[in-house]
């Protein structure tokens, strides 16, 4: 992926961009959405098809300004999911000394909660709160790291792998890839939850819990893989790929410029039970009836929204030409008939982590929708981190069958 440009007068941090981490970068479709028949392999697309860590640069990206000067920031690190087709995504995060637990865009204290004390260790325990998008997170910087590793050891044959190929057809070296993506997976699920323990968001938290929980999911279904195994891959998958994109939201200030504009959601009426992130359940463990009007819905979008998704992201607006303002303009009433759609089948599933999910798909939605009269590069991150939420619930929707 091509990363946008720095802001003005900002110049990267020391060291250049680096040449692609195993290969050339696929081309970037608007929004860091990808070039798919339908997200989380919908809409035409076959839905098998395997996700894989994309071979994909790790090249440092402008870190958020401060006054007059840079903060330095992490390294990115590339994750994609491919279902149907592949994308690619990049980390950005800011060292921001911040981590105040605030719940929303505009830094309020959350909500307290009984079940804060017996969580201390859980710095959103007492997040209660409406879900926002979220301008900071000092869990980024942590997860940074893990990403790249995973990434690197999952590059060993099984990006290319055959999933509709049953475990009871694999010959020895495919059963040796899958083997070793596994206990990656399960490792980096591990060591993801020391970042899950850290992040002041609940929803944050939320997502790392479905990477941990499918990560482990999938790890555990390969001595006997058969093919629906692999949508708790694309899962796990599809939640690493939302955090990078909030990450990467905040490194490049688009969050914390756009996130306040977009219109806040009302106190939830419940929130889920806080448990030890080791201990992470799958979002859905049994067929909710909200899977497939949420399909129907991620469908529709992505056909609606086809020639949008066909422009480039790394455009700023006052370089569009009368075409792309057409196109941009006819894609706004498509994005917010998405948005209310996800935001009632949220609320209908009953499962409140899965309408956080929805909410934050939601608000990221909207505030893309708020950036688009003054449109940067930088906000292509709020589109493609509120679909990669969205395709969280569709992929746990689909490993249940």
């Amino acid at each position: 992926m091509t990363l946008p440009p720095p802001p003005s007068g900002s110049v990267p941090p020391a060291g250049g961009s680096q040449q692609p981490h195993g290969g050339q970068q696929p081309p970037q479709q608007h929004g860091g959405q990808p070039p798919f028949g339908g997200p989380g392999g919908y809409s035409g697309a076959n839905p098998n098809q395997p996700p894989a860590w994309q071979q994909a640069p790790l090249q440092p990206v402008p870190p958020r300004k401060r006054g007059n000067g840079w903060k330095w920031a992490l390294g990115g690190v590339a994750l994609v999911a491919v279902v149907g087709v592949t994308a690619t995504v990049t980390l950005s995060v800011a060292n921001k000394g911040g981590g105040d637990g605030s719940s929303s865009a505009t830094g309020a204290p959350p909500t307290t909660s009984v079940s804060g004390a017996a969580h201390s260790d859980i710095a959103s325990a007492n997040d209660t709160g409406p879900v926002a998008v979220i301008t900071e997170d000092p869990s980024c910087a942590t997860t940074d790291p893990v990403l790249v590793a995973v990434q690197n050891r999952s590059n060993n044959g099984w990006e290319k792998r055959d999933p509709e190929l049953p475990a009871t057809a694999w010959s020895p070296e495919i059963r040796g890839q899958y083997e070793a993506v596994g206990q990656a997976l399960r490792e980096t699920a591990d060591q993801i939850v020391a970042s899950a323990k850290l992040t002041p968001h609940r929803v944050m938290r939320e997502l790392y819990e479905q990477f941990i929980a499918y990560a482990r999911a999938y790890a555990d279904s390969i001595p006997s893989y058969t093919p629906i195994d692999n949508h708790l891959a694309v899962a796990a998958i599809s939640a690493a790929d939302a955090i990078s994109r909030i990450c990467s939201a905040i490194g490049f200030d688009s969050a914390a410029a756009r996130g306040p504009l977009a219109p806040a959601l009302p106190e939830p009426s419940e929130v889920a039970p806080v448990r030890d992130p080791a201990d992470a359940q799958r979002l859905l463990s049994e067929p909710n009836s909200i899977c497939p009007e949420w399909d129907s819905a991620m469908k529709q979008f992505a056909t609606n929204s086809e020639p949008w998704r066909a422009m480039s992201p790394d455009i700023p607006v006052t370089e569009w030409s009368p075409e792309q303002r057409r196109v941009t303009d006819e894609v706004v009433a498509v994005m917010k008939l998405f948005n209310t759609q996800l935001s009632a089948l949220g609320r209908r599933s009953e499962n409140p982590a899965l309408r956080d999910l929805a909410d934050l798909a939601v608000q990221y939605r909207e505030a893309y929708l708020q950036a688009l009269p003054t449109y940067t590069p930088a906000d292509k991150y709020l589109a493609s981190a509120s679909i990669r939420t969205a395709s969280v619930v569709a992929s746990a929707c689909r490993a249940l069958g």
